[in-house]
């Protein structure tokens, strides 16, 4: 059996490091950072960081909401979307995560697409 994302990535703390600098990110982007300007970013980070844990075969459960309820009337535009991935993908290079990893973590953002724009 192959091992699974979350210990490829270093487990819960290497991945709380990669939700805070994506939050980061999203506060620096001017295509999206008005979307972040009242979130609490400590709640964010752990909610990004339970969700990447639990979805990557860590042992943690995910506390959120899930993706279609969590985003409905929002209308998060296709621009805004890819601003979120590109944030995520420059998260990963600065963590120094490998190819293989950043491709798998990619599928799984593009899998979670409708459920995030324009609902």
């Amino acid at each position: 059996m192959s091992e699974s994302l979350y210990a490829r990535l270093g487990g819960y703390d290497s991945i709380a490091a990669v939700a805070k600098t994506i939050f980061a990110n999203h506060c620096k982007n001017p295509s999206i950072k008005t979307r972040y300007a009242d979130s609490d970013a400590d709640d964010v980070v752990r909610l990004v960081t339970e969700f990447m844990c639990a979805g990557f075969g860590g042992p943690e459960e995910y506390t959120g909401k899930d993706m279609l309820s969590a985003h409905t009337g929002m209308n998060i535009s296709e621009t805004e979307f890819n601003a979120v991935v590109d944030d995520v993908m420059s998260a990963l290079d600065t963590h120094e995560v490998g190819q293989s990893e950043k491709d798998e973590i990619l599928c799984a953002l593009w899998s979670m697409r409708p459920e995030i724009v324009h609902v």
